[in-house]
């Protein structure tokens, strides 16, 4: 089995998989400058995705990942979310799956984030979606990396005593990573992260990859496929 055949095996049975030195250190470097700029103070944004520096991430991320299997060569991205954790600004995250999408459609009620519809799809749709999260910064066990449930993506959309009893009966794992790194992950594996430890700054960019077009009459707000980010038709 080579690498790349054990990385998809992993993500399979595990939800998740850790691939190491995705992106070059000068990229990070102008991406972070970028958004220290254009976000001043502000403790992350969901909506980045329309950032030159995001778009441009997230084309490299897709060439790397379906060269290695991991993403089907007609996947797009949609969406791009910052989360930066300092001392000042240094929160927990209770256990829970991400169960909503950025997209609208079939009369499905959708809820504004940052003054975009987000709508809760079927389970078929969130099992087709690969999260994947770029550290610009180093993130030990200090820095209040995400706890995951292995193999809690495969039990469907869960309730929150469901949550509980899995990471009961099969314990959690720390996603420690290097500046650079990639965590892989299905949206609906449970996952939670505590507060830091450390006063070091912990920022990720969490990109979603989905199928162009999605079912159930959906549509997303927003794609990236090789270019600049293209509003969709509703």
């Amino acid at each position: 089995m080579t690498s790349a055949d054990g990385q998809v095996a992993l993500l399979e049975e595990k939800g998740h998989a850790l691939l190491p030195a995705q992106l070059p250190f000068d990229l990070l470097d102008a991406t972070a400058q970028s958004l220290d700029h254009c976000l001043g103070q502000a403790a992350g944004s969901r909506n980045l995705l329309a950032q030159p520096r995001c778009s441009e991430i997230a084309v490299q991320l897709k060439t790397r990942l379906v060269g290695m299997g991991l993403l089907d060569a007609s996947s797009v991205a949609v969406q791009c979310t910052l989360f930066d954790k300092t001392a000042d600004r240094n929160w927990l995250v209770a256990l829970h799956q991400d169960t909503s999408i950025p997209a609208s459609g079939a009369g499905m009620p959708a809820v504004l984030k940052e003054g975009e519809p987000y709508v809760q799809p079927p389970v078929d749709v969130l099992r087709s979606l690969l999260a994947v999260r770029v550290h610009l910064d180093d993130c030990g066990v200090d820095a209040g990396p995400l706890r995951v449930v292995s193999g809690s993506h495969r039990a469907g959309r869960l309730s929150d005593a469901e949550a509980q009893d899995l990471r009961v009966e099969h314990g959690e794992t720390a996603c420690t990573a290097a500046r650079g790194d990639a965590l892989l992950m299905r949206p609906l594996l449970l996952h939670a992260s505590s507060r830091a430890r450390s006063p070091a700054r912990r920022r990720v960019l969490h990109f979603l990859f989905g199928p162009a077009r999605l079912p159930h009459g959906l549509v997303w707000n927003r794609t990236v496929a090789g270019g600049q980010p293209a509003l969709q038709e509703n």
